[in-house]
């Protein structure tokens, strides 16, 4: 009897010394030795990454120049919506398993679509303007109303492709993207992890006031 009060009184006193231990690590602030947290873009990155939703690379690095893929782009906006279970029917055939759910995800919320052969193609760069087109139909799936910015005030607004017109106007409009140093949306620029993670903070924005 001694000896099972023993092991008890044990046992409350592990819990006791483990708790703040473990709570300390749930809440342990998350760096990249790539930054110094002066960056522009350094805010909106280290939040994602606490939020879990953008992570860093190889080598716990954040790789804020590297560009943007296919994969990259569905992937965050899953996590976003808390990295829920997918199902399709007829999934993109071309996916790996590190992004297997959030393409079928995305195929299944009509955020991405296949090429001509049916494929995700989730090694392919991002161009700005597609970027703004997956947060375009990010946005109709939430059924979020749709922005109408003025596309014409940029030098470089006649550059966009058609296809990605409205796309582009929903993301000025409510400040996702925004013109870069020289003022310029630079629709057809591969879009870096910098720019994914700006974008991925504002539009966290409206939903956090």
């Amino acid at each position: 009897m001694k000896l099972k009060k023993r092991c008890a009184a044990l046992l409350c006193a592990l819990s006791l010394l483990t708790a703040p231990a473990l709570a300390a690590e749930e809440t342990k602030e998350i760096s990249f030795p790539d930054l110094t947290g002066e960056e522009w873009y350094a805010p909106a990155a280290l939040e994602l990454a606490q939020m879990g939703i953008m992570t860093g690379v190889e080598g716990g690095l954040f790789a804020a120049d590297r560009p943007v893929t296919r994969a990259t782009a569905v992937l965050v906006l899953w996590r976003l919506e808390g990295s829920p279970d997918a199902y399709v029917s007829q999934p993109f055939p071309d996916v790996e398993p590190w992004f297997e759910t959030a393409a079928a995800w995305a195929k299944g919320k009509g955020i991405a679509k296949g090429n001509e052969h049916g494929q995700f193609g989730g090694r392919d760069l991002v161009t700005r303007e597609q970027l703004a087109v997956f947060f375009y139909r990010y946005a109709q799936m939430k059924g979020e109303t749709v922005g109408q910015g003025l596309l014409g005030r940029y030098p470089d607004g006649e550059d966009i492709s058609d296809w990605a017109t409205d796309a582009m106007a929903h993301a000025v409009a409510v400040g996702i993207l925004q013109g870069n140093s020289q003022g310029e949306l630079a629709p057809q620029g591969v879009a870096d992890r910098a720019a994914l993670a700006a974008m991925l903070h504002r539009l966290l924005i409206p939903a956090a006031g």
